[in-house]
């Protein structure tokens, strides 16, 4: 019976979360292709905050780099997410783009890290052959 009710609470509970609200598009929306640009620099911007830069500074807020590459705001910006993240559909293709986007930098980074690791490794070996 006990679990019963946490059962019930916990259906209760996740209907009441959802949210059937779909704000009104804004006049100033931001396009999906270029939505999934901004969402993939955004992320990049914040996995970068902790990494020292050439200053040997950390926790630089590289956001406002990114709304000026795109030539966005932060209220341009939330106004537009708000917008996707009340249509789900939309919202999951664009972070479907984003995750593709990452994912392909990724590889392109691991692969080019794993070229200079090669040429470190050959080098010691040429020397050997001196």
């Amino acid at each position: 019976m006990r679990n019963f009710f946490y059962i019930a609470a916990l259906i209760l509970l996740l209907t009441n979360c959802t949210s059937n609200t779909i704000i009104s598009k804004p006049k100033n929306l931001i396009p999906k292709d270029k939505m999934v640009d901004v969402i993939t620099d955004m992320l990049l911007a914040s996995g970068g905050e902790n990494i020292k830069n050439i200053h040997m500074q950390r926790k630089v807020d590289y956001f406002p780099l990114v709304y000026e590459k795109y030539q966005i705001d932060s209220t341009q910006f939330k106004e537009s997410n708000f917008y996707y993240v009340s249509r789900i559909d939309d919202f999951e293709e664009i972070l479907e783009k984003v995750d593709k986007r990452l994912s392909k930098l990724r590889l392109e980074n691991e692969t080019a890290q794993n070229i200079k690791d090669s040429i470190k490794n050959i080098d010691p070996e040429l020397k050997k052959l001196d």
